[in-house]
């Protein structure tokens, strides 16, 4: 028999690769002991960033899942590993320190046996900090290489990051092919030349399928020495995902490896159960086109694991887009058009802030401002006139060093605006702040939970442990599904180019949901979900529909400032800052609040100099061209 290859499932980023959400703990410990019967996983992924936050989302307890979804696993020997984001530990901005060692405790106390830590600049300092808090927590260390493809990113400067990582005390490497872009013959390269020089360190890769090369990716891997390799299964699989499981074993015992059987009734009934969870509410929040193959990513190199939300940010925006358009009578734009015109900014865009590597968060940010570019020259503004704080600490190295040399109109754009670049050490801007925190908790009467799991949530994800202990966030979520079930849908049906409306609809993949749970007078019924023309679906062609009427160019000395995108209203986004109020003089140039849109603060400045008399409040929502702040 040929040389051993395992398995291991990534079932959290299977969801997270697909859409928005991930299951509910009761559903997770449905499906685990199914995926433990499959006999062919020696290891399964169990936690990360989606599920800490999107828990919470749910109004969940994050700490309750994690635990009930890892002990099956503990029990059954398959080692657990979780994905952490280094200096940002499980969410898109830095993290304190003191939070980040309470991070690994927490999860090795509540049955993760492996971190498996990266940068998105993939920064020695920062991943190193995580590898010794790792091992401090007894954890095993995986560092992470995340992957890309560029003209800076060499199969030497790999192997050199390895060498690095290796020497800081990683027990284990991973290949992050994150976007699936890394090219089959280099990634081989890179394998054989860490097992040569670290015979007994063991490597893991993980690829997103997006693109199409994986195959011939896992293939090279595992002929250069890998050991491990990251899967998915149906109906998740492929599209922004993994691999397929059952594709992967043959492809493999036909090179002559020794792989594991697959229990093929355990699979069934856990593919049954995945689609079930689909139907119930998932599939409301997966987008159809992720569950394609697309080479037009090869070019952006976007990651599976942000395509859900880039999906529904590439609808929100058209919407928008066309809104303006149609008001000022101009030409209408298909969601494909709108796609086209994002790749290639992106690929515009990237060499221009230095090449980070297209991972969380630094894809958001990379996608965010080619978005931002072109529906502001869309709409005849320039390039580069909106750019959010947490873009430019990316591009000023607060968040790690850039591989790449920032372009000369970015840093002349950093100097006109009193910007400064960064080159300590980015966790030095980032002071410990447990103690203010565990104040909050005391001054609230929460408790702070088995093994402080509960601070810990608190410290990691404020807003949103804020919400789920208010219950804003289950309210809002329920309202947001309740909706979704109204409107017979959710997913982004259609390619776009068969209408200039993104509410154009078309049968969807298997995916889309197919029933319904509905609870009359406290009895469960389970119904079928019809589309298209099958007559239990409500015509709408027929509801009056409201005129949108041009409007013209407001005149250049109107006292509004009006919002550039849609999005939330934010005064302040940090207790450091003053908001503005009615009565206060503002000059041009003045901040005055942020849009909070596709996961950034976008800094709103006035136009135009005034007295403030009126104010829009915080939180609210809002829309393009709504006006924030009126001047008297």
């Amino acid at each position: 028999m040929g040389k051993d290859i395992r398995f291991s499932l990534v079932y959290r980023d299977m969801w997270q690769s697909a859409g928005k959400y991930v299951p509910r703990v009761d559903q997770l410990v449905r499906i685990a002991p199914e995926i433990v019967k499959m006999g062919c996983f020696d290891r399964v992924e169990t936690n990360g960033g989606g599920f800490e936050q999107i828990n919470l989302l749910f109004g969940e307890n994050p700490n309750k899942s994690v635990r009930e979804w890892t002990t099956p696993f503990n029990e059954a020997g398959i080692q657990t590993h979780m994905l952490d984001r280094s200096l940002n530990g499980l969410r898109m901005n830095p993290v304190p320190a003191d939070v980040r060692k309470l991070f690994y405790k927490v999860k090795k106390a509540q049955g993760t046996d492996i971190a498996r830590s990266f940068c998105g600049l993939n920064d020695p300092r920062n991943i190193s900090a995580s590898i010794k808090y790792a091992k401090d927590a007894g954890m095993i260390s995986q560092a992470t290489l995340s992957i890309t493809h560029s003209p800076v990113h060499t199969v030497e400067y790999y192997c050199d990051l390895a060498d690095e990582l290796i020497s800081k005390g990683a027990d284990e490497i991973c290949l992050k092919d994150m976007a699936g872009i890394g090219r089959p013959v280099s990634l081989g390269k890179i394998v054989k030349y860490i097992k040569e020089k670290h015979p007994n360190t063991l490597i893991q890769y993980h690829g997103q399928t997006g693109p199409g090369f994986t195959p011939a990716s896992i293939l090279e891997v595992a002929n250069a020495g890998c050991e491990i390799i990251d899967v998915g299964m149906e109906p998740l699989s492929w599209g922004t995902g993994h691999a397929d499981i059952l594709m992967v074993k043959e492809m493999l015992k036909d090179a002559g490896f020794s792989v594991p059987d697959v229990d093929m009734n355990a699979y069934m009934n856990a593919r049954a159960l995945t689609q079930e969870f689909i139907d119930e509410f998932l599939g409301y929040y997966i987008p159809q086109r992720n569950r394609q193959l697309n080479s037009l990513l090869i070019a952006p190199g976007l990651p599976g694991g942000m395509m859900g939300s880039l999906m529904n940010d590439l609808k929100d925006n058209q919407e928008s887009l066309n809104k303006w358009f149609r008001k000022r009578n101009k030409p209408e734009i298909t969601q494909d058009e709108l796609m086209v015109k994002l790749f290639d900014e992106v690929a515009y865009v990237w060499p221009k802030v230095g090449y980070p590597p297209l991972v969380t968060p630094f894809s958001q940010y990379v996608k965010n401002l080619a978005l931002f570019n072109v529906t502001q020259m869309e709409k005849g503004k320039e390039r580069w006139s909106m750019i959010a704080d947490n873009i430019w600490d990316m591009i000023l190295g607060k968040s790690g060093k850039l591989l790449g040399e920032v372009a000369p109109e970015i840093k002349k754009l950093a100097e006109e605006q009193g910007r400064e670049f960064f080159t300590g050490n980015p966790q030095d801007e980032y002071p410990d702040k447990l103690d203010e925190f565990r104040k909050e908790m005391k001054d609230n009467n929460w408790e702070f939970g088995q093994d402080d799991e509960e601070l810990f949530e608190l410290a990691m994800h404020p807003e949103q442990y804020r919400a789920y202990k208010s219950g804003e966030a289950k309210k809002a979520f329920e309202e947001d599904l309740a909706k979704k079930k109204v409107e017979g849908g959710g997913l982004l049906k259609g390619t776009g180019s068969e209408s200039k409306s993104a509410g154009a609809q078309t049968p969807a993949f298997s995916g889309q949901p197919s029933s319904m749970n509905v609870n009359v007078n406290g009895e469960n019924f389970k119904v079928k979900v019809s589309y298209g023309d099958e007559g239990s679906q409500q015509n709408t062609d027929s509801a009056p529909k409201q005129e949108e009427k041009p409007v013209a160019p407001a005149s250049a000395d109107a006292l509004e400032i009006t919002a550039p995108l849609e999005g939330k209203f934010y005064l302040t986004k940090n207790t450091s800052e003053t908001p503005v109020k009615v009565g206060d003089q503002i000059n041009e140039g003045d901040l005055i609040g942020y849009i909070e849109a596709m996961k950034t603060f976008n800094a709103i400045r006035a136009d135009k100099a005034g007295k403030v008399v009126e104010v829009k409040n915080a939180g609210e929502d809002v829309e393009e061209d709504d006006v924030l702040v009126l001047l008297g």
